[in-house]
């Protein structure tokens, strides 16, 4: 104490440590990690903008958030790069009149952006810590037309089909065929298929009773787990991507 009636009390408080300007580093992701990298779709960056990524991840990483690279989440689960997530979603092209099926909820921000962009959106989560964490930021954010359940996402959610996309966030060795059943005629589908290490991003389309589909990306995902791990074979009624 005698020090500081030397010095001033003043000096006795910590130095102010400004705010970190998330507006600004959400901004500059946009623009250089997103747009500058050839997504185009302006509802798309306009939601990417909006959607707080800083509030979707632990404090340990906030620092992080507007970073070109997933962040862990707990659970061995991360949050997608910001171009994986914005370019997934534009292939779904999604209108405002649409129901979205997500697959792997995770911290929520995946769905924040859906949100956004379609009329309602049904995610799922094996997880249930991540599950109930999520649930309470999208709530805390004003989020209503996002509906949560803790479940096997290989099941996909047939009591609310059919969906007009489906979004998944985790890679299976094939296709479940649920998720197939459960999307509305000319409905698109995007998903990482394949074993770690080896892993592609397929766009499957449903057009005249026939499914379509082709990779669009090399990527790395968390394994699907559930119903994902037992289900190993086309035999067991999946839909194999093409060789």
């Amino acid at each position: 104490m005698a020090l500081c009636l030397l010095v001033g009390l003043a000096s006795c408080k910590p130095a102010h440590v400004p705010a970190r300007d998330f507006a600004a580093e959400r901004e500059r992701m946009v623009r250089q990690q997103v747009a500058m990298r050839g997504v185009t779709e302006t509802r798309l960056l306009a939601a990417m903008r909006k959607v707080r990524r800083d509030q979707f991840v632990p404090e340990a990483v906030r620092d992080l958030a507007y970073t070109d690279q997933p962040l862990p989440i707990g659970h061995d689960q991360t949050i997608s790069q910001p171009f994986i997530i914005a370019f997934m979603t534009e292939k779904l092209q999604l209108r405002p009149t649409d129901r979205v099926l997500e697959i792997g909820t995770g911290s929520g921000y995946q769905a924040a952006i859906l949100a956004e962009l379609a009329r309602e959106v049904y995610t799922i989560e094996i997880v249930a810590p991540l599950g109930e964490r999520a649930k309470t930021t999208l709530q805390r954010l004003g989020y209503k037309n996002i509906h949560l359940k803790i479940g096997d996402g290989y099941q996909g959610w047939p009591e609310e089909a059919p969906f007009d996309a489906v979004i998944v966030t985790c890679a299976p060795e094939h296709v479940p065929r649920p998720l197939i059943d459960q999307t509305r005629e000319g409905g698109r589908v995007i998903i990482p298929v394949g074993a770690a290490g080896s892993q592609l991003l397929y766009l499957l389309e449903k057009k005249a009773g026939r499914l379509q589909q082709r990779a669009v990306l090399p990527v790395r995902f968390v394994p699907m787990t559930g119903s994902a791990r037992e289900e190993k074979s086309e035999d067991a009624g999946l839909v194999a991507p093409p060789r």
